[in-house]
């Protein structure tokens, strides 16, 4: 794992709201402050992620549509953008494990064709958000728990490479501990990152992980 650690986190998490945001035809820019779109990514997505504590919010902003509906991830937790019409939607704690042997259980199953990408993303919740491009990219496992009759009961995306992130982490009536453990029992021994919140973050420390520092969600409300 890198000295780095919330850092190595804050660009793999980068870098995945990057490959969704392409499979929905929208170009980003990554640089030494932050990555960003310039126009509105899809939802539950941020329009920015900082890469570096302190950040200037008025260039940060510029890089944006920063209008009603914007949302910026504050990495590092160290920005105050309210004085330009956002409110903190969440705060959060980036979460790391570094490489470590495989728990038992059973692990997750790949998600290979568009038809169960679908039935993945119907399950999990995001509908279109999840398209079909997303498959053919070597950086990006999205992973599925079925039960006996087939039906997607939770499942998991990772993407990177070197280090990697474990994101959209669900487990329908479950429990998402299963769902985590389910993800380590499908990988090598590889560090691994992503961020949590609540009993959410809960669930990741009994797996191995542990929080790296906090983050937080700005969001522009549609009444500024």
């Amino acid at each position: 794992m890198p000295e780095d650690v919330r850092g190595a986190a804050a660009r793999n998490n980068a870098e995945w709201c990057d490959i969704v945001c392409d499979s929905h035809g929208l170009g980003g820019r990554t640089d030494a402050d932050a990555w960003s779109v310039p126009r509105r990514s899809p939802p539950w997505y941020p329009d920015a992620v900082t890469l570096r504590p302190g950040v200037d919010a008025d260039a940060l902003l510029a890089r944006i549509d920063a209008g009603p509906g914007a949302s910026v991830k504050d990495s590092f937790a160290d920005l105050d953008l309210s004085g330009f019409g956002f409110r903190v939607l969440f705060d959060a704690q980036w979460i790391s494990r570094p490489p470590a042997g495989q728990p038992s259980g059973p692990p997750l199953a790949p998600v290979t064709t568009p038809e169960r990408l679908a039935a993945w993303a119907a399950a999990h919740g995001g509908g279109e958000l999840f398209r079909p491009a997303l498959l053919a990219d070597p950086r990006v496992r999205v992973l599925a728990r079925y039960d006996e009759r087939g039906a997607v009961v939770g499942g998991a995306v990772v993407s990177g490479d070197g280090v990697y992130g474990v994101s959209n982490v669900f487990a329908g009536t479950g429990d998402p501990a299963e769902i985590w453990h389910g993800v380590l029992a499908t990988l090598p021994p590889v560090p691994l990152v992503g961020y949590e919140s609540g009993p959410d973050l809960a669930a990741t420390l009994g797996a191995g992980f542990a929080p790296t520092g906090p983050l937080r969600v700005w969001l522009r409300d549609q009444s500024h």
